[in-house]
Order: C-alpha cells, then sequence, then structure tokens
C-alpha cells in the first residue's frame, strides 16, 4: 500500500488534495506548524475539513512541527485534546518536548516525527520509535541506499514517510536562521521570510555602495536557491527503498497546484502498481503533467547522492508558471449546458481555457461568449472572484479547476 499525502493549507486546497487522489492530507492549525504565513485552519475549519476528508475515506494528519520554547507550550494540551476529538489520524511534530506532551496528553492519537527532527540513520528512527512514534519522516539529505537500510533497521509496522515532489529549503532537514537573522521572522516557528531565495552581493567594507557580484552576472546571483524536488520519473525507486507515504510540499500553494500535483501523482501511483511497463511508457507524460503546475526548475534532491551545483538556480528566483489559475466551477446545468464559474485571475472571450477534472481527461474549450450574474454579455472577467457564466459542450461536475495556457516566467 502506497499513501499518496497531498498538502492543504485552506478548505479550498484540502478539498482540491481529496477530490484529486490523495490518500491522506496534512494541515495545520492557528499554532505550533511551520507554514505560519498559510491561511490555516481556524478549530471548526479543522473540524469541518476532518469530516469531509473522512467522508471520502481520506486521512488527516496535523502539523505540530515547530521547535518550541517554553511560552509555546501554553494551549498546546488543549489543542491536541481537541484536534483528537475532531478526529485527527495523527499529529507531525519534531521536537522532544512536544512529543512528550503529544504522547501524555493524547496516548491514543498517532505521532508522525517531522522530516524537521532530521532522522538521517535508522538508530534515531528506531529511537523515536521506542518512544512511541507510530511514523518515520525521513529527512530530505538521504540517498535511495540510505532510506533503504533505515527501512531494513526499524520494524516493518513502521512506515517510512519522504518528500517526493515541492520546494527544497538549503538548509539541513530545514533548520535554517537566515530568516530570523535577517527579518526578524522565525523559520522554526513557521515564519520563514524565504532569504535564501534573494539575490545576494558581495560589499566590501571600505568601498560603499560598490556592489560586486558573487558571479560575473550583471543581475547578481541566487546563492542558496534551490530548485523543486521531482521524483514522479522515480517511482519504482522510492517503493524500492522501502518509502510507503508519498508526500506532497505545498501547504502555500494554489488549489491548481494542488489538483495539478496530486492528480498527476495518483496516476503514476496507479499506473506504476497496475503495469510497470505502462508507467514506464508514460513517464514523460507524468513529468509534463506535474510541469503543468507553477515550479521552479526540477531536482531529485539527494536521492541520487551528494547535491551539486546543477541543484540550484543562481540567476533568477522565477516560477516556470506555464498555466494561470483562472477558476473554479461552482455549478453546472447539463440542460443549458451553462457552467457557473468563481474567477481567480483574468480571462475573456476568445481565451482557451482548459479543464482539470478529478477522474477525466483534460478538456479544452474556447470561450466564445459570457455572461455576469445578471446574465448581462461581458467580454472579459477582471475582478478577483467574479462569477461568470459560460456555455459548453462538455458536461463536467464539481469540484472542476480551470487553466489558462501562459507560458511564461513570474
Amino acid at each position: 500500500m502506497i499513501e499518496l499525502l497531498a498538502p492543504a493549507g485552506s478548505m479550498e486546497t484540502l478539498i482540491a488534495a481529496v477530490e484529486y487522489g490523495a490518500d491522506a492530507v496534512y494541515m495545520g492549525g492557528g499554532a505550533y506548524g511551520l507554514r505560519a504565513k498559510a491561511k490555516n485552519f481556524t478549530d471548526e475549519e479543522i473540524k469541518e475539513a476532518i469530516k469531509y476528508a473522512h467522508g471520502k475515506n481520506v486521512k488527516v494528519y496535523i502539523t505540530a512541527n515547530i521547535f518550541a520554547h517554553n511560552n509555546d507550550f501554553e494551549g498546546m494540551e488543549k489543542f491536541f485534546k481537541f484536534i483528537e476529538q475532531a478526529g485527527a489520524d495523527g499529529v507531525i511534530v519534531a521536537d522532544p518536548g512536544v512529543f512528550s506532551v503529544a504522547k501524555k496528553t493524547v496516548p491514543n492519537l498517532e505521532i508522525h516525527i517531522s522530516t524537521q527532527a532530521n532522522n538521517t540513520n535508522y538508530h534515531s528512527a528506531n529511537f523515536w520509535i521506542e518512544q512511541g512514534a507510530k511514523r518515520i519522516v525521513v529527512a530530505r539529505e538521504l540517498s535511495f541506499t540510505e532510506i533503504k537500510e533505515i527501512y531494513e533497521h526499524i520494524p516493518n509496522n513502521i512506515p517510512i514517510e519522504a518528500f517526493v515532489h515541492g520546494a527544497m529549503c538549503m538548509a539541513y532537514s530545514g533548520r535554517c536562521l537566515l530568516s530570523n537573522y535577517l527579518t526578524k521572522r522565525d523559520a522554526n516557528h513557521g515564519e520563514c521570510a524565504q532569504p535564501c531565495r534573494w539575490n545576494y552581493r558581495v560589499l566590501e567594507e571600505k568601498r560603499p555602495n560598490e556592489y560586486m557580484p558573487i558571479e560575473e552576472d550583471e543581475r547578481g546571483t541566487y546563492i542558496y536557491n534551490s530548485r523543486d524536488l521531482c521524483m514522479i520519473e522515480y517511482l519504482p525507486q522510492l517503493i524500492e527503498a522501502g518509502i510507503r507515504s508519498f508526500k506532497i510540499e505545498g501547504r502555500m500553494k494554489t488549489p491548481l497546484y494542488v489538483a495539478t500535483v496530486t492528480k498527476a501523482y495518483r496516476e503514476a501511483i496507479d499506473t506504476y502498481l497496475r503495469s510497470p511497463e505502462e508507467y514506464e511508457q508514460k513517464k514523460e507524460y507524468f513529468l509534463e503533467e506535474v510541469g503543468k503546475a507553477s515550479h521552479r526548475e526540477f531536482t531529485t534532491g539527494f536521492y541520487n547522492g551528494k547535491t551539486t551545483s546543477d541543484d540550484q538556480t543562481y540567476t533568477h528566483n522565477s516560477y516556470v508558471r506555464n498555466y494561470e489559475f483562472s477558476g473554479i466551477l461552482i455549478d453546472y446545468n447539463k440542460e443549458t449546458k451553462i457552467a457557473t464559474i468563481e474567477q481567480r485571475l483574468k480571462f475573456s472571450v476568445g481565451d482557451t481555457l482548459e479543464i482539470l477534472s478529478p477522474k477525466a481527461p483534460v478538456v479544452s474549450f474556447k470561450i466564445d461568449s459570457m455572461t455576469n450574474e445578471k446574465d448581462e454579455l461581458i467580454e472579459s472577467a477582471p475582478h478577483p472572484q467574479q462569477i461568470v457564466k459560460i456555455k459548453m459542450d462538455s458536461d463536467i461536475n464539481a469540484p472542476a479547476i480551470f487553466r489558462r495556457f501562459g507560458d511564461k516566467k513570474v
């Protein structure tokens, strides 16, 4: 059994993850997680999200993976009791103190050890397992060989989880002080400002205002800027290494990103398990599909050995955004063939949009005409979350996401 674990930074992205093929989702509450800038979930939203996911047979894991200071423990027991009562399937932690509080407060709730705990060997994995951990999320700095060695030295009933797709942190297992030092925003409390993505130059003490590029490039250089992880072409190796939960990074991503990547990995996993030969034949297609989500250039990280200069991007901090998030389907009337769409980025009459549906091939159509909520003809939809109506021949069902080909870097 391979679990596809997708991110949820809001109710919209949770629905996208669930509907487009995730077996489980991970999400954060208002505190204790490492994505403070994500929308995250209120207590009521957590209950709603868990109810929705469980209704689709999808598990929900809650993040509590900050490196806690003394004052962070205020209210933590109450939070753990709440998520257990809400039906969470597990809690993800990195800090031994947080682990001890969770173990004492909610002994029946699964505790998963976060990648932030940088488990790079089977001795540390077994240490956590002896304390009661039910899952190990291995560090990102490991190769296939090292992960397999951990797998062979831990109990068979303890699954290994690993990131297979998404943004990579340049610091060791995400333990970084750059943001804290440069912006007073603590990455280890979920407030990372991502200074690793900034453009850096050298300033010599006695030559004020003379900025020297670290490399001979008039734009400067992005010396810490890692490429995005993508392992969709390496499913056999991931499985052979003993990884049983394939984790997608992206709790701050859009529903389009989550839907696109989750759908691609779902199809790739199902294809491989059904027919390894068919998977090999379709690898180029799967790579093309994940490439339709906003991303930096791809890398395989440490899976194939130590990283090199090829795993960094030095000349820009751009995303490849081949497709724009145009809107979400609100309703489709099969009698009138009218789709009601909530706009996310401007589109106009004459544009060609693609429809990304959970269990159907991608369909494209050209907008010949559209109306607003008052059924008045309009030429474009420029306003955020504007409701528009478009007639189309294809029968579609919610949830469905609309995207427009953009072919640009942002």
